[in-house]
């Protein structure tokens, strides 16, 4: 294969909602590129994108998929990404190692909720993108619509390069502005006929020449200063302008096709290999550092690994961008974040399960390498000089959880490897083995997440697992001061344990002042602070431990031990076993005894004394409360706002944005469990939403005295 400088390479994410035709469009590219010779169908189950058993067996995108090929002296490799918001990781991770997006809208649908989520990151990142009206053959096309929706939504940085003649059964061609022709397919033909444009369609034609020609214009002084001396720019001229113009995030270029039909995908290939930006043309990436890591072929070589696949037959597949330098087979490395050595010794370039041998990628290259013995998503490779280390891609959270446990227990240690090695192919995943919950939580971007990752387990792992609704980590604190104090004695023949402690316990708040006095049935309790220890815990909020302790009622050596006691209690609050925090204690009295106090004595001596006091100071249950916002087309919003209300949300307000709607709210998680699924029922599937940890609230009362009647009912059983 031929060495590509990094001017030479196109690095393409595509997007579009589920069912906008991208793996179609990907396999007539790669029928058009010649590296197929026939193409698959999403119904056939043999396409090149969606090969693993998983996909063929839903018959949607679950992984993304990366396809390079050559075209007009031009290294082109596309990243295809799932539709279904469920699996916007891929989408993710694609933007940020590609240099533009092609988005895919149908022709029958315009905007979706998908779209603009889609959009979200396109926009977040700055990243240039040309849009494709795909199936013009459907029958409901309707391409002016759509073209209006795009404006609606994106202004006029959406400019029209071509244009459709006729629709849906009628759909024969196109008008192209920027080649002035018109493009004509026969009925059955591979190949149009391309003639000049006919008259009917010279007006229309002319209209979107000029706003073309203005658009591009726009973006290069040289050009907008001979577009006002001659009004005119040559073909190559405004390609240049627009080349520009997607790179300062101001022109969508907007093409037509059906994919399926082969219709116009020829003239895209074309204008994507000629416009699309080169990694060097391109802001450079920041290392964590934030030094700017050019795309440099010369420099200290530097590899990103951003995704690992385990593949039939080969085992892992491993997929890196060159982020600077020159990789060549047989090439030594350092794993910086794993501290070891690495050497790739094959090289490929990948369009699904296909693999190419390279020799050599230069920087900004997409690749691959297998079987690598220490690689994980994620890592940076150096060679020697390079000292780079890549953490650039940020992940949404997660919004759909349940517990996983295998049906036979003699699983759990395969069910927790293939839960890891599943991580590494979506980082989305997140596994967490709780030991305050007391079960495996698995947490993912929807429920269709979570049912690939179960037929996944269950057909290519054969472990049959379940899922369970996930415990809640609720927080247990309280609301007003309390004192209390143990004696803690045992006498059994030899050395004896004793050991007594007098404390007060109080709801604690940053900055509080610590009181002189604390007054418990007309009794005061005078407070010296002599030492103040606060503690942040690892479950949120603090412990404070105050030292009282005056005239040597208690050894300063035995302090540590009661605070291990107390500890010990406040990671198994007295009221439901949940994590206590927020929390001031004061351990002011105390008895010892020469002989027979130890460390053990004073560690259960604080332990009850702080349950006591804990249950005496109006004991609480917090709840964690997630941000959540909604985004939906508008007809819903009063459904959606229903449905939320009955969840305990707090609506915070909402925001308008073109033809959809956008809601926040505060929602209890106990709450959101079976959100994914509501939302999707409720609207159809347009609707999507995020959440995101907020804080902690108490629970209505209602809900603390069922918490708290069926902990006492589990604690009986067990």
């Amino acid at each position: 294969m031929k060495v590509y400088k990094t001017e030479e390479i196109k690095n393409i994410a595509i997007l579009g909602n589920s069912g906008t035709g991208k793996t179609t469009l990907a396999e007539a590219m790669l029928l058009e590129s010649g590296l197929i010779n026939r193409r698959g169908t999403v119904e056939g189950k043999n396409t090149v994108c969606d090969y693993f058993p998983v996909e063929k067996e839903y018959g949607y995108s679950v992984f993304s998929t990366v396809l390079s090929y050559e075209w007009k002296g031009k290294m082109m490799t596309f990243i295809d990404c799932p539709g279904s918001d469920d699996f916007v990781g891929n989408v993710v991770t694609a933007l940020n190692v590609t240099d533009m997006a092609l988005m895919l809208i149908d022709a029958s649908s315009g905007v979706e909720v998908g779209t603009v989520n889609q959009f979200r990151y396109v926009d977040d990142l700055q990243k240039p993108m040309v849009l494709l009206v795909n199936r013009m053959d459907h029958e409901k096309a309707d391409f002016d619509n759509t073209l209006n929706s795009l404006k609606e939504f994106y202004g006029n940085k959406v400019v029209p390069v071509q244009y459709p003649v006729g629709s849906g059964t009628s759909f024969v061609g196109i008008v192209d502005v920027l080649k002035q022709k018109f493009y004509k397919w026969a009925p059955g033909a591979t190949a149009p006929e391309v003639l000049d444009i006919p008259d009917g369609e010279k007006a229309k034609a002319d209209a979107y020449y000029e706003a073309l020609l203005e658009a591009a214009a726009e973006n290069d002084v040289e050009l907008m200063e001979k577009y006002f001396d001659q009004g005119e720019l040559t073909e190559e001229e405004m390609k240049v302008g627009i080349h520009k113009g997607m790179i300062n995030h101001s022109l969508f270029p907007l093409f037509c096709a059906s994919a399926e039909k082969n219709m116009a995908v020829h003239r895209l290939m074309n204008f994507l290999s000629m416009v699309a930006p080169s990694p060097s043309d391109m802001p450079a990436p920041k290392n964590v550092e934030g030094v700017e890591v050019k795309p440099d072929a010369n420099e200290p070589t530097s590899l990103f690994f951003f995704k690992t696949t385990v593949e039939p037959h080969i085992g892992e597949v491993s997929y890196f961008k060159v982020m600077a330098g020159t990789v060549k087979e047989g090439d030594d490395f350092t794993n910086v974040n794993r501290r070891s050595r690495e050497r790739l010794a094959q090289l490929f370039t990948v369009a699904g399960q296909m693999r190419t041998k390279a020799t050599e990628l230069q920087a900004g290259s997409i690749g691959a390498a297998v079987k690598l013995k220490d690689v994980r998503t994620g890592n940076t490779l150096n060679t020697r000089g390079a000292e780079h280390l890549f953490d650039f891609i940020k992940y949404p959270e997660p919004r759909y959880r349940r517990a996983i446990r295998p049906v036979s227990e003699s699983n759990s240690e395969k069910l927790n490897e293939s839960l890891t090695r599943m991580r590494e192919e979506d980082p989305t995943w997140l596994v967490e083995i709780s030991k305050e919950l007391k079960q495996t939580i698995v947490s993912g971007q929807g429920e269709f997440h979570l049912k690939t990752l179960r037929w996944r387990l269950e057909n290519n792992d054969k472990i049959e697992i379940e899922f369970l609704e996930p415990k809640i980590p609720y927080r247990e604190t309280i609301t007003k001061a309390a004192r209390a104090d143990y004696r803690h004695k045992k006498q059994s023949g030899g050395a004896g344990q004793f050991g007594e402690v007098h404390m007060i316990v109080e709801p604690y708040t940053e900055g509080m002042e610590l009181p002189e006095v604390y007054r418990f049935s007309g009794q005061e309790f005078k407070i010296q602070n002599r030492d103040t220890q606060e503690i942040e815990l690892d479950w949120g909020g603090k412990l404070v431990f105050v030292n009282s302790i005056v005239g040597g009622a208690i050894d300063a050596r035995f302090l540590p031990a009661i605070l291990k006691g107390i500890m010990e209690r406040m990671e198994q609050g007295p009221l439901t076993g949940s994590y206590a925090r927020d929390v001031r204690v004061i351990v002011y009295d105390g008895k010892m005894h020469q002989v027979d106090s130890n460390e053990i004595s004073f560690m259960l001596a604080g332990r009850n004394a702080f349950s006591m006091a804990f249950r005496n100071a109006g004991p609480k249950i917090l709840e964690p409360i997630y941000d959540v916002v909604v985004s939906i087309p508008g007809e819903y919003m009063g459904d959606v706002m229903s449905d939320l209300q009955g969840r305990r949300a707090m609506i915070m307000g909402m925001e308008s944005e073109k033809r959809f709607e956008k809601l926040k709210a505060k929602v209890p998680l106990k709450e959101m469990s079976t959100y994914s699924t509501s939302l999707s029922s409720i609207t159809g599937g347009r609707g999507s939403f995020t959440m995101k940890f907020s804080n902690y609230e108490l629970v209505p009362s209602d809900i603390q005295d069922r918490l708290l009647k069926e902990y006492e009912e589990q604690e009986k059983e067990d």
